[in-house]
């Protein structure tokens, strides 16, 4: 991340106290200072908010309508917090919260939760690369219309990439296929040889599965062209720790 957060305020709604007890753990965890305020219901919910939540985990095994009173109460708030609802297995529903992450059973758990998902909260340096100028700029555009916050910069082809990410704390690279001398598949293959941490998406307007099962093989992302925000926030959701994002937003 570009800026360092000094410290996170996050609103856990549940009536199991177990549940908010295994956030608090996972705030003594954390390298990041952070304060764990629980709630039972929307009116202890909206009470949290006068000292500005920056997350809020909704338990899920909370009555549906009860769910929507909580997240009708967040989003009056004068800062709204993003907010999550946890959920068991595979469920499906319809959600009205921001997105939607599996439910941690271990205090690990929760901190890999809260770590992701306090991305949402700060802009992540990213790094656009693409040989065409026009493509660039269509993927910043979109990049900038999503509900997250980034700051974006760019390079022309992959042994540049390769510099700044060595040089620079990117969070995220946005990578083409198909550039002259170093080509996408390359410069994600030597990230990964040389262990950079750094997230990449593969965009590529190739019809080939292969590239894609390769891409997801070196760890990267899969992003087909031509995309939109709502398709860019869909690959990211692991960055942010979630499994699904309110699509009407996206």
């Amino acid at each position: 991340m570009t800026d360092e957060i000094i410290s996170l305020r996050v609103l856990v709604v549940s009536r199991e106290q177990e549940l908010c007890d295994l956030f608090r753990q996972a705030a003594a965890l954390s390298t990041v200072p952070m304060e764990i305020v629980g709630a039972v219901d929307a009116g202890s919910a909206a009470g949290s908010l006068a000292d500005n939540a920056d997350l809020a985990y909704v338990d899920g095994a909370l009555p549906r309508e009860e769910i929507g009173q909580i997240i009708a109460a967040l989003e009056v708030a004068a800062k709204p917090p993003f907010s999550i609802l946890l959920v068991t297995g595979h469920a499906g529903v319809a959600y009205p919260t921001n997105g939607v992450a599996g439910k941690p059973s271990r205090p690990e758990e929760a901190r890999w939760l809260i770590e992701r998902s306090m991305r949402t909260r700060l802009p992540s340096r990213v790094l656009v690369v693409d040989d065409s100028a026009t493509m660039r700029t269509i993927v910043r555009k979109a990049l900038e219309a999503t509900r997250f916050p980034f700051h974006i910069s760019e390079v022309a082809e992959g042994f540049a990439a390769l510099k700044m990410v060595r040089e620079g704390e990117f969070d995220l690279v946005f990578l083409d296929y198909n550039m002259p001398g170093f080509s996408g598949l390359e410069t994600l293959s030597e990230l990964k040889r040389e262990q950079l941490r750094v997230n990449v998406v593969m965009i590529t307007s190739t019809q080939d599965e292969t590239l894609a099962k390769r891409a997801r093989e070196l760890g990267a992302a899969f992003l087909k062209k031509p995309f939109f925000p709502g398709d860019i926030e869909k690959v990211l959701c692991g960055y942010y720790g979630l499994r699904a994002l309110y699509p009407k937003q996206a």
